[in-house]
């Protein structure tokens, strides 16, 4: 606890008032002190109240003990769920210390944990401006940055091509006549801005994130057109007129458009649009004045799909093993990503992922020609409105490369007006994604020429729906063909969609009553494909029970007998049976795992997972009945812990744990948050010889030249938004740091040879530095712009695993650096690491 003893200064001439004053002053402040000692945070807290309300000339000095107060009397009402008393503690805090970054923070914190992440990036991102070197300050607001500010706004600002062709149709309509303008999903401002600049009369922004509309109402400033243009921030569909706009508008524009076209809602808003807040649309062959009519840009769209095979889409989608280092997996336990689901699934999830399929490692292989999926006009309102209840639509497509059937991938071209559009095709030079519909589920992925794949397709929730998707060999659709047309000579074109309809019934499976069904993440799912990961911690769990057991080690257990039949007998034939007690395991790691399965089959093991989600826990004891366990071996540690909060303990109270095992990486490339305090936790809690795994890792990085990885960090300069200012504004969310990368697909020039950057030791942390400097070689010349880095994480000595590996289902990152540094081959460049909590900076010595 600081030092909290402050006395009051008195000062010559004082009367009785001031003298009554200080010895309350004096009083208050000796009972705070007594009230943190007895830990009283609560009453402390009020007696500085009344301090500093009184004598305010004593903030300097009672500054840190009046934080070191308020941190710990917030904690506590937080864990009492006192929300409003938690929140008006902090209200009068920084009406005494405003410019305090300690205080600002812990703000911040409190906030986001609520729920409040705009007003929580307001706290952190004041706190970063008080004090830029705060690193839990620093480390908060990068963290929230990315999900206020998402970094596709900083890719589609350097988009000069996307910019000049929104500005060239918006002119276009502004001159020839549509002078009122509304602009929806704001974001920037950009788009309204663009319309000013032609001439509108009046110019109405709407804009639902808070830090948006902000950030929008700075950048309309900055370009003198805040009289112009009237931002709101609203959603579209609660404009009203005339409250909020006074007439309605002859144009409206608006990109509120994901790689799916649909799925932020433009459907939903133009119908409203339309509705409430257009003018009616010029009719064919009619004349007149334009500002008396209304539209829309884009003016329509054309979706277009592509089937495809690719592997990288395949391990992230489909579980491609039967048997995982000696676990099998049973068919009645079916493993599915979020971007999937069948066609009576009522729930509103986005059916599809995205990818740059340009950039997709490994590449892919188009297996169908490119075809259209749909056409969409936006400014014709029945058609809109139809869009949600139309039936889907049938598609069946020719093969024409063999391969293995992964994906249909979507892209569109936006048409502006009659005369601009921008395509989002992955032969385009772009800014946008593709979205991708893993396809799963099928007795067979196989296709080659003269077979088809037939799809659904449809607009249902505000998303493009594409299920159904299968695959029909030639032979399948003959026979199917020959059994529809016995009794008809002729198909009518009613029947073709009833024929499309038995033909996708032949391959497109569904789930059995007996089915478990286990949605995994996409990373989850490139975990359980990952071999090396599942191969190296079955090694090294083998050799530290070995160790802990060597006089009478039990023989690994096979679930399987010789002829790969599952015994129905006893589970563990091959083990030594022993009445001494099992040898604990606990594994931590986030997300699905199996390792705790691995782990019961190497011996006299009581391994426990901590997965948190039923359907994941149901999974795990299908596949542990599947392998013949007793239903005893393996444990759910959440159900024996009452603070889920407080993971790391015992196993029982006399025991210890012989293996623990803790995620260090993020899937995204960043080291774990308080992973070191975790680790501190779980060295109290091993047996003599246990281990933590892994026991230390490396962070490696190399320099590189990138200028994709400049411009996905941030606005470059004025010419790429055509003259408007907007990069200052935007780029104060910029983070240093990007995540999940791909290094071995990303655009760039290696400048140096790989380097090891840190060390994170789990088991031994003296060996830990929190700060060191790297030299690094120059063996080409170039500007340097980033840092990427990766891990390799050691299980012991000899097992390694690799987070930038082919099999890896971990991404990388990379710093991004504020100004590129030229160098010469032959040189050396001298690199600062700093190790922070879970924050790693990387800094150029110049």
């Amino acid at each position: 606890m600081p030092n909290s003893r402050s006395r009051p200064r008195r000062g010559a001439g004082n009367g009785s008032g001031a003298a009554g004053r200080d010895e309350l002053v004096s009083r208050s402040l000796q009972s705070a002190e007594h009230c943190l000692s007895a830990q009283d945070f609560g009453t402390a807290y009020a007696h500085y109240l009344l301090v500093l309300s009184l004598a305010p000339e004593l903030k300097d000095d009672v500054k840190e003990t009046f934080q070191y107060t308020l941190l710990k009397w917030a904690e506590e009402l937080d864990a009492l769920s006192r929300t409003q008393d938690l929140l008006g503690c902090y209200e009068q805090a920084l009406e005494l210390f405003p410019d305090d970054e300690v205080i600002c923070n812990s703000m911040g914190e409190h906030l986001f944990r609520m729920g409040f992440r705009d007003e929580a990036a307001g706290y952190f991102h004041k706190a970063v401006k008080l004090n830029p070197d705060f690193s839990d300050a620093k480390e908060n607001f990068y963290r929230v940055a990315n999900w206020l500010v998402e970094r596709w706004h900083f890719i589609m600002l350097n988009d000069t091509k996307r910019n000049m062709i929104y500005n060239a149709a918006i002119q276009k309509a502004v001159c020839s006549g549509f002078k009122s303008v509304l602009d929806i999903g704001a974001g920037t401002g950009i788009l309204s801005m663009f319309a000013k600049k032609a001439g509108a009369q009046s110019v109405y922004a709407c804009e639902l994130s808070k830090t948006m509309y902000e950030l929008a109402c700075d950048v309309v400033a900055a370009n003198k057109m805040e009289a112009g243009i009237k931002l709101l921030h609203m959603k579209s569909l609660d404009l009203e007129i005339p409250k909020h706009i006074p007439e309605r508008v002859s144009l409206v524009v608006t990109e509120t458009v994901d790689a799916g076209l649909f799925g932020e809602g433009i459907v939903e808003s133009l119908i409203h649009a339309w509705e409430h807040l257009l003018l009616q649309p010029k009719t064919k062959g009619e004349n007149g004045n334009c500002n008396k009519y209304g539209k829309v840009i884009p003016a329509s769209a054309v979706i277009y799909g592509m089937a495809v095979e690719c592997a990288e889409i395949r391990r992230h989608h489909r579980v491609g093993l039967k048997d995982i280092v000696g676990i099998h997996l049973p068919k009645n336990v079916k493993f599915q990503s979020p971007a999937y689901s069948y066609i009576d699934n009522e729930e509103t999830v986005e059916p599809y992922t995205t990818e740059k399929m340009s950039r997709v490692p490994g590449g892919y292989l188009a297996l169908t020609e490119c075809f259209e999926i749909m056409k969409v006009d936006f400014n014709n309102l029945q058609e809109l409105k139809s869009l949600a209840t139309k039936k889907p639509d049938s598609i069946t497509i020719p093969v024409v490369k063999e391969g293995t059937l992964d994906a249909v991938v979507v892209w569109f071209v936006l048409q502006l007006d009659d005369e601009h559009s921008l395509s989002t095709s992955p032969s385009e030079e772009t800014c946008w994604e593709q979205a991708v519909y893993p396809v799963q589920d099928l007795p067979d992925y196989w296709m080659k020429p003269g077979d088809h794949v037939t799809m659904e397709v449809s607009c249902q929730d505000c998303y493009l729906r594409i299920q159904s998707i299968s695959v029909l060999s030639l032979e399948q659709e003959m026979e199917v063909t020959k059994s529809f047309t016995k009794d008809t000579d002729l198909l009518s074109l009613g029947n073709e969609a009833e024929l499309c309809s038995a033909l996708a019934n032949l391959q497109t499976s569904k789930p059995d009553a007996g089915e478990q069904i286990c949605v995994l993440e996409s990373t989850e799912i490139a975990l359980l494909n990952n071999m090396p990961y599942h191969e190296g911690f079955k090694m090294a769990m083998k050799k530290v029970f070995s160790s802990l057991t060597p006089e009478k080690l039990c023989q690994v257990m096979d679930p399987h007998c010789e002829d790969n039949e599952m015994s129905s007998g006893t589970g563990r034939q091959n083990t030594v049976q022993s009445t001494s007690e099992p040898l604990y395991v606990l594994d931590v790691s986030e997300g699905f795992s199996i390792l705790p399965i691995i782990a019961g089959t190497l011996g006299r093991v009581k391994p426990y997972s901590s997965v948190e989600k039923d359907q994941h826990r149901i999974a795990l004891d299908l596949i542990s009945e599947a392998n013949h366990f007793p239903k005893e071996t393996l444990e759910f540690w959440l159900r024996h812990v009452e603070d889920e909060s407080a993971v790391l303990q015992r196993p029982k109270s006399d025991k210890l744990w012989s293996i623990i095992i803790l995620d260090v990486i993020e899937p995204s490339g960043l080291i774990q948050q308080e992973i070191m305090e975790k680790a501190a936790i779980s060295r109290c809690l091993l047996q003599s010889g246990g281990k933590i795994f892994p026991q230390y890792v490396l962070m490696f990085g190399l320099l590189v030249e990138s200028q994709t990885l400049v411009e996905e960090n941030a606005v470059q300069g004025l010419e790429r938004t055509l003259g408007l200012n907007i990069a200052p504004f935007i780029n104060q969310f910029q983070v240093p740091i990007r995540v999940f990368l791909d290094l071995s697909s990303l655009p760039c020039t290696p400048l140096s040879k790989p380097v090891e950057l840190l060390r994170l030791d789990l088991m031994t942390p003296y060996l830990n530095t929190s700060n060191r400097e790297v030299k690094v070689h120059i063996c080409k010349s170039g500007q340097v712009t980033a840092i990427p880095f990766w891990y390799h994480m050691y299980l012991d000595e000899e097992i390694r695993l690799d987070t930038s590996s082919e099999a890896s289902h971990w991404k990388q990152a990379a710093v991004v650096l504020d100004t590129p540094i030229q160098v010469e081959m032959g040189e050396e460049l001298v690199l600062s690491v700093e190790h922070h909590k879970s924050n790693v900076s990387i800094t150029v010595k110049q």
